[in-house]
């Protein structure tokens, strides 16, 4: 009897101490035995630049710190700046949670830039009637890039793509076309070619279609627990909204253009403080922007001669055409001040002609005021008095008092006036105004009666 008790106790003792190791076991902190959690969205639409870049960093680690199990990025995007996507293509592949990028929704593109942005992500999906490719790199305006520097730089972009096309298990060699041939494809086609692993027709079959996909980082093995799991949408921050605000053309142009006319008016105007200090602002946040979008400094140029022909009109009597050339060098350099294949990095022609018009307007307004205030006749003073009338008060000897602007004052001037006689003031002396008789009406002065109204 003691040894059926003694064998029951070794065996319940073995049964609690695997249970307990069975326990400890599924209790270790691993990416591939974590509970499900949560999937955070951010949207990417438009041109990629310094905003979007900061925005997938920081979602990314907004991600990881909330313990999402992965960060799923919708991506709409015609391309934009190299620095920028090396930026974004870093964050992605050293993120410490998995990134899904999925180019929609149809209609959607992934060109240039993007094409390198979702080779590089742990799970790359497209909707479709999308299309992914054209990763030929061209210059900051959009033209082609000649000579030795060209070679340089398209084998360069091979060797980026090729290496992000490797490191992921995709399609090396359109890689190398999509640069080289800017080859593009579509979504069905993606696949076919092991561009990206799979098409999808919303975000919910997304998730269900990449449940318990597992990945590989290095030492590390994720896996996905999509299906049912809940999204959480991630917002853009402040600062992020205020990078992305900045690199758009139309803000650029419009901040250029106002730190342009409030230093011409704290100029032309000393001493305004506010102006100026609105318009150094506005200055120096354009030039931030410039340093995001493909600049044509010819452009520039020409908007400064622009603001220099309106100044010069103060100083030249030009009858004008200093005024209609500064209009010209105006319109011209606000057409050219960018250059870009894409619409969305140009300046559009619903915000450049009211601009233009306004700014035009503000300096031409501004210049008049300026050029009336010099040549308007003094209202204060001893030579404001000039052309002033007024009666005589008492006179002897060419000299006397008169009454003038309200006030009484010594003057001198013709020999035989008499007190009440009207008098006009033609100059002064120190506080002496010199005076003379006060021209009688033609029709008094030829006999007849005065015209009364």
């Amino acid at each position: 009897m003691k040894g059926h008790f003694f064998r029951f106790v070794l065996a319940l003792a073995g049964l609690t101490a695997a249970l307990v190791f069975l326990i400890e076991t599924q209790a270790v902190s691993s990416p591939e035995n974590e509970e499900q959690g949560r999937v955070f969205v951010i949207r990417l639409e438009g041109p990629i630049n310094p905003g979007t870049a900061g925005f997938l960093s920081s979602s990314i680690e907004k991600a990881h710190e909330e313990g999402g199990q992965a960060l799923l990025v919708e991506l709409d995007t015609p391309g934009g700046l190299g620095e920028s996507m090396r930026t974004m293509v870093k964050a992605i592949m050293n993120a410490p949670l998995p990134i899904i990028i999925y180019v929609a929704p149809s209609g959607a593109q992934a060109a240039s830039a993007g094409v390198m942005i979702t080779m590089a992500a742990d799970v790359a999906a497209m909707a479709p009637g999308t299309n992914i490719g054209a990763a030929h790199p061209v210059g900051a305006g959009g033209q082609d890039i000649e000579g030795e520097m060209a070679q340089k730089i398209v084998n360069d972009m091979i060797a980026f793509a090729q290496g992000v096309a490797r490191q992921r298990g995709r399609n090396v060699e359109w890689a190398k076309e999509a640069v080289e041939k800017s080859v593009s494809v579509s979504a069905v086609e993606a696949v076919e070619l092991n561009v990206v692993d799979l098409t999808a027709d919303s975000r919910t079959v997304l998730l269900q279609n990449i449940d318990g996909r597992k990945i590989k980082r290095g030492t590390m093995e994720f896996t996905l627990k999509t299906a049912g799991a809940e999204v959480v949408e991630l917002e853009e921050t402040l600062r992020d909204r205020i990078l992305k605000t900045l690199a758009n053309p139309n803000i650029a142009y419009i901040l250029m253009m106002l730190g342009l006319a409030g230093l011409y008016f704290e100029l032309s105007n000393p001493g305004s403080i506010l102006p100026g200090v609105i318009g150094g602002i506005c200055l120096i946040l354009a030039f931030y922007s410039f340093q995001t979008l493909p600049v044509n400094y010819a452009g520039v140029l020409l908007i400064l001669l622009g603001v220099i022909l309106f100044i010069l009109e103060i100083k030249v009597a030009s009858y004008g055409m200093l005024s209609i050339g500064g209009l010209l060098s105006l319109t011209l350099g606000s057409l050219m001040l960018f250059q870009s294949p894409y619409e969305s990095m140009r300046v559009s022609l619903s915000v450049l002609i009211p601009v233009t018009a306004a700014v035009a307007g503000f300096f031409l307004v501004v210049t008049g005021l300026v050029v009336r205030a010099q040549v308007r006749p003094p209202l204060t003073g001893s030579e404001g008095l000039i052309g002033s009338k007024g009666p005589v008060k008492e006179w002897a000897e060419g000299k006397g008092k008169v009454f003038v602007h309200g006030e009484w004052w010594h003057a001198f001037g013709e020999e035989n006036l008499v007190p009440g006689e009207e008098i006009e003031v033609v100059g002064a002396e120190g506080m002496r105004l010199r005076v003379r008789r006060r021209p009688l009406p033609p029709a008094v002065a030829s006999g007849g009666e005065p015209k009364v109204d």
